[in-house]
């Protein structure tokens, strides 16, 4: 559809030239946010009439509707935090590994001797400040120091997965405090304290991304990291705060799994890195970063979830499982390339300026002139 869009010169005059409007690849409002979460609720309503076909009353079964909220719990706030780190052009390897350090230095013989002193709020600060630390190490060599993120956050991978074994000397820690497990494993009005830090962390995870400064610089720096430092986005800081949230959630991730094991262990996350990628991507999230929603990610978790829960109660091995989840993420992937290849609009962003692509940099500030021959660089 062609519409008259107004941009600004340097010289602060409009310019009411035709352009052309691409909105998601020109497939209309189906093919924006809606049309997309619109066909994971499809897929997900699927799974459950497949689910109750197979399992009947097993599957519809209001304690195993629970069982599954509570098993998406936990990767649900891990994947919110891969949603931010994702859309802003990265990729973090090591979350399951944060886990489980952050269980096991917050399940420390130490740590819990002070919690018994003071409160066991003590264990849960430790979690998430355990993981916020190392979500900065990840921020602060992938955007100071240049390295790649897949190789940065790899090797976090190993070297916290290794220091969790070191701290527990491979041994599982056992959390004493009655009251930090009555408190997590509780519910409230029936709906379990877990499944309610999810919900709450989602709400904040998608206020941060669609209604605030931060969301908008997030989604500038994935589409045109170069175009988005032209508008005057810190691009290097940013960065950073993205691993550091991810690392935020991974500390909250593994209260959430110490309060469901009553364990510290550095066994805990075990491949948590995968079905978060896997449920980010299935939620519309694009892996080369600029577009995705919290939305999405929620019900990807939920897809997959209620994916292992239908092969569970039919006796379906893991490796169909895993089989299953491989040929999910792969149709989704292609999917997403269809859709990126289709969009001229993201192809110009990703080849080039946005001047050459004709569109305006994501994320700058209202009525701020498009960087150009006239106006140079900010920092």
């Amino acid at each position: 559809m062609s519409d008259t869009a107004t941009t600004t010169r340097a010289d602060g005059t409009a310019d009411g030239t035709p352009t052309r409007r691409h909105r998601g690849g020109g497939g209309g409002l189906m093919a924006g946010p809606l049309g997309r979460n619109l066909g994971l609720v499809v897929a997900l309503v699927l799974l459950c009439i497949a689910g109750l076909v197979t399992a009947g009353d097993r599957f519809a079964d209001v304690d195993n509707v629970l069982t599954i909220l509570r098993l998406a719990a936990v990767i649900g706030v891990v994947s919110v935090g891969m949603t931010f780190v994702i859309i802003g052009g990265g990729i973090d390897l090591s979350v399951g590994a944060i886990v489980a350090l952050s269980s096991i230095w917050a399940t420390t013989l130490a740590t819990q001797a002070m919690a018994a002193d003071f409160h066991w709020i003590v264990m849960v600060g430790t979690a998430i400040l355990v993981g916020a630390a190392c979500g900065l190490v990840n921020g602060v060599v992938i955007a100071y120091g240049k390295l790649v993120a897949f190789i940065a956050t790899l090797a976090m991978l190993a070297a916290a997965r290794g220091l969790a074994e070191i701290i527990a000397n491979r041994r599982t820690q056992i959390v004493q405090d009655q009251s930090f497990i009555r408190f997590f494993s509780g519910d409230v009005l029936g709906i379990p304290t877990l499944v309610i830090i999810f919900a709450l962390v989602a709400v904040l995870g998608w206020v941060l991304l669609n209604r605030t400064r931060f969301g908008r610089h997030t989604f500038a720096v994935g589409g045109n990291a170069e175009a988005a430092r032209l508008a005057g986005i810190r691009v290097q800081r940013h960065t950073v705060y993205l691993y550091v949230l991810s690392g935020v959630a991974c500390g909250i991730a593994a209260v959430m799994l110490m309060a469901r094991t009553t364990t510290g262990s550095s066994t805990h996350g075990t491949l948590y890195e995968l079905d978060a990628i896997a449920a980010v991507v299935i939620g519309g999230t694009l892996l080369i970063g600029g577009r995705g929603t919290i939305v999405g990610t929620v019900l990807g978790v939920l897809i997959f979830t209620t994916l292992s829960n239908v092969f569970t109660l039919n006796n379906l091995s893991s490796s169909a499982q895993a089989v299953a989840k491989g040929v999910i993420i792969v149709l989704a992937v292609l999917l997403q390339q269809r859709v990126a290849n289709r969009n001229p609009r993201r192809r110009g962003l990703r080849g080039g300026t946005p001047e050459a692509a004709g569109t305006s940099i994501p994320g700058s500030p209202s009525g701020t002139p498009t960087p150009g021959a006239a106006a140079g660089p900010t920092t």
